[in-house]
């Protein structure tokens, strides 16, 4: 499992070196001049010209990318076009907001989208396992920002019970302040990750079900309920945390609209507010932020592939 998870991160390397070259030349190619943008409306072209070249933007787009490419990989990730502040700074300052959203998403997500695929792969076919893949079906319809939105609108504009906007740290507010200020954007992140993993989860415990061993165990006078869940739930985890670990990127890409509708100080807002500005820094800094994070997540998805089945530890 150790050397597994060594060759991983080892070919996991060229792959982030591509993605940032690949970033880089597009946004190079991207229509607009972030100097422009930067001096202003009335500045000269005179004006515009000198701070390119104090920013470096009149360099061969390879040459700013080695120079990028060399600071990086010391952990610097150079500095905003907008407020000078450290790129490397200001994403380990906004991860923490994006984390606590994805963390109580992703619990919302094992704890309701399991037990629902698991339900309904108990009587297939039957009227709860037809009601519930109609619900899984409209929730994966809804994007996340729409169901924000109307969460927003039912339970903190109506009813007044959770707050619309804002984000308050566990240091500040407490568990409570927290949970509160995390429920309804965590809701919204969560609605297509749970719909995906209750179908995904009762598709492949159908299908274990329909085994041959999975009918020996039964032959053998086990009760059915054990049969499901320490029987087939075992032997259908493989495609179960394939779509769970597919689910965590999906919650961080959901994370981008939800964070700006909600108001959330959070790595998604940060991603938006770069790509408005054309803040070339900020962006790949958070482009390389989000590839590492699908990278490791895919990583540990493998690594558990060897708890299910052993023939996978080598």
């Amino acid at each position: 499992m150790l050397m597994l998870a060594v060759r991983r991160l080892v070919s996991a390397v060229p792959l982030l070196l591509a993605i940032s070259l690949l970033v880089f030349l597009l946004l190079d190619l991207m229509p607009g001049d972030a100097a422009a943008t930067l001096a202003g409306e009335n500045a000269s072209a005179e004006q515009i010209a000198e701070l390119r070249g104090r920013l470096g933007l009149d360099q061969p787009v390879l040459l700013r990318y080695w120079d990028w490419l060399t600071s990086a990989v010391h952990g610097d990730l150079g500095q905003s076009l907008f407020s000078s502040q450290s790129v490397t700074d200001t994403v380990l300052e906004r991860l923490p907001v994006t984390a606590s959203l994805g963390l109580a998403a992703l619990l919302l997500v094992v704890v309701i989208g399991l037990p629902l695929g698991i339900f309904a792969a108990r009587r297939p076919g039957s009227a709860v396992d037809r009601l519930l893949s109609a619900f899984a079906s409209l929730a994966m319809a809804l994007p996340p920002f729409v169901v924000g939105l109307v969460l927003v609108l039912l339970f903190a504009v109506n009813l007044g019970a959770l707050p619309a906007t804002g984000y308050v740290p566990l240091s500040e507010g407490g568990l409570g302040g927290w949970l509160r200020n995390l429920v309804l954007p965590a809701i919204a992140v969560a609605a297509i990750p749970v719909a995906e993993l209750a179908r995904q989860t009762r598709g492949a415990l159908v299908d274990a079900q329909s085994k041959d061993y999975i009918r020996t165990v039964r032959a053998k006078g086990v009760h059915e309920r054990s049969v499901l869940l320490k029987h087939a739930l075992k032997n259908a985890g493989v495609p179960i945390a394939t779509v769970l670990g597919l689910q965590v990127n999906r919650l961080l890409a959901g994370s981008v609209t939800v964070e700006f509708v909600f108001a959330m100080p959070g790595f998604g807002a940060l991603a938006v507010n770069a790509v408005i500005q054309r803040d070339l820094p900020m962006i790949l800094g958070v482009v390389l932020t989000s590839a590492l994070i699908v990278v490791v997540v895919n990583i540990l998805t493998d690594l558990s592939y060897g708890f299910f089945n052993p023939r996978l530890r080598a």
